[in-house]
């Protein structure tokens, strides 16, 4: 227990880490990636050294506190460390099945924690690993990509879209990096309309992630895509988390339209 002072429990991590220990460091999630990220570099990503940090209240968790406490970057944040890796779990089954394969991972690892008694989404049916993605729907007509808990706005979306007649594949990606880029090109490939969702800004996350590799992909036939997230802004409401994903679109409602949207896009294109 090191209080506020996230900077010297990240360096107290290192040294325990490079006398062998495995190493869980577990704080909200704005300290343990702001204010403390020389040490990450130095500390944990230059030396690769098993440090785990567990960062709660990922994304818009902290509503009632402001824009402070909002984790709105931290996946952004930690992708440019090297040896870095990331995870975001959907709900707390997944959680379970991430712990065990902590313990042999190599380097530095974050995991990216919701505010707890999220909807149960997931199941073992597909065996978790890190670096996989999972199938949760499948469809030709569009892709869903989402990470952490936005996956419950991801399904509830497909299943509006499903409704219209609209069949889309729903792909949870818990591993934002290392990006299992090939997986995810095998499926965007087949796939002509992409859109992603994140509790996250747009700026550096899983859909600028998606949109690096789909730019770099260079698909014989062009790729109609959208991000939904939250913009470039710091949130001016208060209120709970629920209400901030509203507020700035984050919601099934918005897979919807992004979906419906880039279809009728694509469909104009070829007439």
């Amino acid at each position: 227990m090191e209080g506020v002072n996230e900077a010297n429990i990240i360096g107290m991590a290192a040294g325990l880490a490079l006398e062998g220990k495995v190493v869980y460091v577990n704080t909200i999630a704005t300290f343990i990636t702001r204010r403390c990220f020389e040490q990450l570099v130095l500390d944990l990503g230059l030396h690769n050294v098993p440090v785990r940090l567990i960062g709660n209240g990922g994304g818009l968790v902290y509503a009632p506190l402001g824009s402070t406490h909002l984790a709105i970057d931290d996946i952004a944040i930690l992708r440019t460390i090297p040896n870095m890796s990331i995870v975001a779990p959907a709900d707390e089954a997944e959680m379970k099945r991430l712990m065990p394969l902590t313990v042999d991972y190599p380097g530095p690892l974050y995991i990216r924690l919701g505010k707890g008694n999220e909807p149960i989404l997931t199941t073992d049916e597909v065996p978790f690993a890190i670096g996989q993605v999972i199938p949760m729907r499948q469809g030709s007509d569009a892709l869903i990509i989402t990470t952490g808990v936005t996956l419950q706005a991801a399904l509830e979306g497909a299943d509006e879209l499903a409704q219209q007649g609209i069949a889309a594949t729903v792909l949870h990606v818990p591993t934002v990096k290392p990006l299992p880029k090939e997986i995810l090109l095998d499926y965007i490939s087949t796939i002509p309309v992409v859109v992603t969702i994140e509790e996250h800004t747009l700026m550096g996350g899983l859909g600028s992630a998606i949109a690096e590799l789909i730019a770099e992909a260079n698909f014989s036939e062009g790729k109609r895509f959208k991000r939904i997230g939250l913009p470039d802004v710091f949130p001016d409401k208060y209120g709970s988390q629920a209400d901030l994903m509203k507020r700035y679109g984050m919601t099934s409602q918005q897979v919807v339209a992004a979906v419906t949207g880039l279809r009728k896009k694509q469909l104009a294109f070829f007439k």
